[in-house]
């Protein structure tokens, strides 16, 4: 049997029910990889065999496993562990997660009974689905937290993310958040900064947001501000290259300030800037539109 090329790229679409693994494959199709829905984690060494022969002209694969398939799940890990041991094939696992009560919503708009839950409440299933699959989601490269995500916004991250992949080895996203509306599931690192002056309390600047140049301004202008930047600075420029090197390929960096509106977005904003010149970046104001009456 001839040899698949060293850098076949495959992607295993696994994570929650109904938090968008259907969208995510079929983002896939579109970007023109061969896709597989619900196979089985037993068949997968099968697979491999068939995507090693290059006379398949295989090259981007994209399978889906989920608990559909939980008969076979056991293997699953079995499997993984092999692959890992494969020089030819670039393995890359995507977790679609979504907080709870997104997904029962989901699951009551589509009247849908939850797999590990047939006769019983949504929520019961979701709960034993989640610790069955809290091991996979630690070895999961990128994370998708799908909870306030529409089908589309899903599928235009996904592509952002895959399309052209070699050339984004490692990613740093960077969100800004508010304590008060709770803090963001998906991130790896996470930062609080409610210590810092408020300009909340600063009665014009309240109905701005940390992306007007004045607000900025009066973060960045604390003793406290600079001394606290300079230690996490050096403290990400210590970290940043060693997860690079662990083999992870995205990390998830929350700021976080009571609102979500001016002192987190103000940091997220000037961290986006300062680490683009050595790494793939990206910020998200998750908060910023939240408070009422704006």
């Amino acid at each position: 049997m001839s040899e698949a090329k060293a850098n076949t790229q495959l992607v295993i679409i696994t994570g929650m029910s109904g938090a968008g693994k259907t969208t995510a494959v079929q983002s896939f199709e579109d970007m023109g990889f061969f896709c597989v829905d619900n196979l089985p984690p037993a068949l997968l060494p099968k697979f491999l065999e068939l995507m090693r022969d290059s006379r398949n002209n295989i090259e981007n694969v994209a399978l889906v496993m989920d608990l559909r398939g939980r008969e076979f799940f056991d293997s699953l890990f079995d499997s993984l562990d092999r692959l890992g041991k494969e020089d030819w094939v670039q393995e890359h696992i995507l977790f679609l997660d979504a907080e709870d009560q997104a997904l029962v919503s989901r699951y009551k708009e589509t009247r849908r009974s939850h797999p590990l839950a047939k006769d019983g409440l949504p929520l019961e299933g979701i709960r034993k689905e989640r610790r069955m699959l809290d091991e996979l989601r630690g070895r999961a490269q990128t994370i998708f937290n799908t909870t306030t995500l529409k089908p589309k916004e899903l599928r235009e991250q996904i592509i952002e993310r895959y399309r052209e992949q070699e050339q984004q080895v490692f990613s740093i996203q960077v969100v800004s958040f508010g304590f008060k509306y709770g803090v963001p599931i998906d991130a790896d690192l996470m930062f609080d900064v409610r210590f810092l002056p408020n300009p909340h309390y600063v009665e014009h600047m309240r109905p701005l947001t940390g992306l007007n140049t004045e607000v900025s301004s009066y973060v960045f202008k604390w003793t406290d501000t600079q001394k606290f930047l300079e230690k996490l600075k050096d403290l990400l420029e210590f970290m940043l290259p060693q997860y690079k090197r662990e083999g992870k390929s995205q990390l998830v960096i929350g700021i976080g300030c009571t609102g979500g509106q001016h002192r987190s977005v103000a940091l997220s904003e000037h961290l986006s800037e300062h680490f683009s010149k050595d790494f793939y970046t990206h910020v998200t104001h998750r908060d910023i539109d939240k408070r009422k009456g704006l």
